[in-house]
């Protein structure tokens, strides 16, 4: 690659792109809300936001100075990640609270990004934070889900044109703000029907004495405040 070409490549990158028309901002909300509210739609679905869900726990973890030894996902859309260090203290319990909170906040980092024109720059992150996690993958189906899903990234980043990128990097967001709600409550549904009691919530609840409640609160308080911000800034308003 020679010097021209790396810099045309970093200029497109830190560059900002033109924003779509408010038709394609709005039919983008629609898509993503066709996804993210019909039961049998969402069952597959899903497993994108476990892939944010279980990387945000890896995330803090590292930067925690904890040990990430791997990360599980499950066709049920259920997963695990496995960490080492203290089982207590300020890096475990914001482990912990890392996986609900994940798919809103990187929402609501991407709708940053794309009220800011950097349309292209967040593709590249994306792509990137998925092969960083593809490393740490301990299973064949999380192995197929995150590589099938970076590799969708890659291609629409490096074949599509500008206006199917805008289109598409807008549907991501409004995915990760939408769907980055709806499992605090399944949470909550299945906790008032006395399941999942090994929950990221009543796991922070035995970490720090306080009712899973309050970390159920949080979830919704960080995924509400999210959607709400962020969907300010993909609109423009």
């Amino acid at each position: 690659m020679d010097t021209s070409t790396a810099t045309s490549l970093w200029d497109e990158l830190t560059g900002s792109q033109p924003d779509p028309d408010l038709w394609v901002v709005v039919a983008t909300l629609a898509a993503a809300a066709a996804v993210v509210v019909p039961h049998s739609v969402w069952r597959i679905a899903r497993n994108t936001i476990t892939i944010a869900h279980e990387g945000g726990h890896g995330l803090v973890a590292l930067l925690t100075g904890r040990r990430l030894t791997g990360i599980r996902l499950h066709s049920d859309t259920s997963g695990l990640t496995v960490s080492r260090g203290k089982p207590h203290g300020l890096g475990m319990i914001l482990t912990a609270a890392a996986g609900y909170t994940a798919p809103p906040l990187l929402g609501l980092g991407g709708a940053a990004l794309l009220g800011a024109g950097r349309i292209t720059l967040l593709l590249w992150v994306a792509t990137a934070m998925l092969i960083a996690m593809l490393v740490m993958i301990r299973n064949a189906y999380g192995v197929l889900t995150v590589f099938l899903t970076g590799g969708l990234f890659l291609l629409v980043s490096w074949l599509a044109g500008p206006q199917v990128q805008a289109a598409f990097a807008y549907a991501v967001v409004w995915f990760l703000l939408l769907g980055g709600v709806r499992p605090a409550f399944e949470l909550q549904a299945k906790r008032s029907r006395g399941g999942a009691g090994d929950s990221d919530a009543d796991q922070l609840a035995r970490l720090t004495h306080l009712p899973a409640g309050v970390w159920l609160f949080l979830f919704h308080t960080v995924s509400l405040c999210s959607l709400i911000g962020g969907g300010r800034w993909l609109l423009g308003v």
